[in-house]
């Protein structure tokens, strides 16, 4: 039996929601495309280095050489969040992005909004995988 063919765990659950229903599934693909939508902006924004980026770059202390690279790292993870079968790496990496991104707000003194954006996006993006997988529910029970 050749292991390339079968789906593992995830990869089921991500392909078949058995005991996801169409509300929970429709919500879970609404909440994943906005926090896609958004995290492709941002990346491309850190591409094309409008005057909001490099503001918001020198404000935080952080070179302007670093934006590209930045940008390529966000890219890479949300498009493995994007991709079914890797959503949850995806999700992982982003939520280490994310939580890097409140921590240098922190540290520059941003806004309350600007510190707790990124936690908010990390909220949306675990709340789509939450409702679109069953299996993931099963490992962590919010309701019983």
């Amino acid at each position: 039996m050749s292991t390339a063919s079968t789906p593992g765990r995830f990869e089921a659950a991500a392909e078949a929601p058995a005991n996801t229903s169409r509300l929970q599934l429709w919500l879970g693909r609404a909440l994943s495309g906005l926090s896609i939508l958004f995290l492709l902006l941002d990346a491309l924004g850190k591409f094309a280095k409008p005057v909001q980026v490099t503001d918001a770059f020198a404000r935080l202390g952080i070179p302007i050489s670093l934006c590209t690279s930045i940008g390529a790292l966000l890219l890479a993870c949300t498009i493995l969040y994007a991709i079914p079968r890797t959503s949850l790496l995806g999700a992982v990496l982003l939520t280490g992005f994310l939580g890097g991104a409140v921590a240098i707000h922190m540290r520059a003194g941003s806004p309350t909004f600007e510190t707790v954006f990124p936690v908010i996006l990390g909220v949306l993006l675990w709340g789509g995988i939450y409702l679109r997988w069953c299996s993931l529910r099963k490992i962590f029970p919010v309701v019983r």
